[in-house]
């Protein structure tokens, strides 16, 4: 792989970075808004598909990841929120490694629209 120019690698750090972020806001979830600002922010910026492939990947796991906390939050009342919340906590966590993992390698997200994990 060739080495990337510096915007190009901003982009990558601010991915990196939202990946953290999304992993973060399972303790602290502001950082999840934090992290889908920036990448709404970084979509537009003329940078390689395969990079792009992660904002998209991230915008996406905020979009899913908040129908799945709502779902899990209103059905905590009839007990079954707390199996859908504990899905939402591990969801997040491998979407966001393996979101990493395609990053350091350099590689589109085979699947930034899909809901599961590819």
């Amino acid at each position: 792989m060739e080495n990337p120019s510096y915007p190009e690698v901003k982009l990558i750090d601010n991915a990196r970075l939202n990946y953290i972020l999304f992993l973060v806001s399972l303790a602290f979830g502001i950082t999840a808004i934090i992290a889908v600002v920036i990448a709404y922010i970084n979509k537009d910026t003329p940078m390689p598909d395969w990079l792009k492939s992660h904002y998209t990947y991230q915008i996406n796991t905020f979009w899913k990841g908040m129908v799945l906390l709502v779902v899990g939050a209103i059905t905590l009342v009839i007990i079954i929120g707390i199996p859908i919340l504990i899905l939402f906590t591990v969801w997040v966590i491998i979407r966001c490694v393996k979101g990493i993992r395609y990053l350091d390698m350099q590689q589109a997200h085979p699947n930034p629209e899909g809901w599961w994990f590819d």
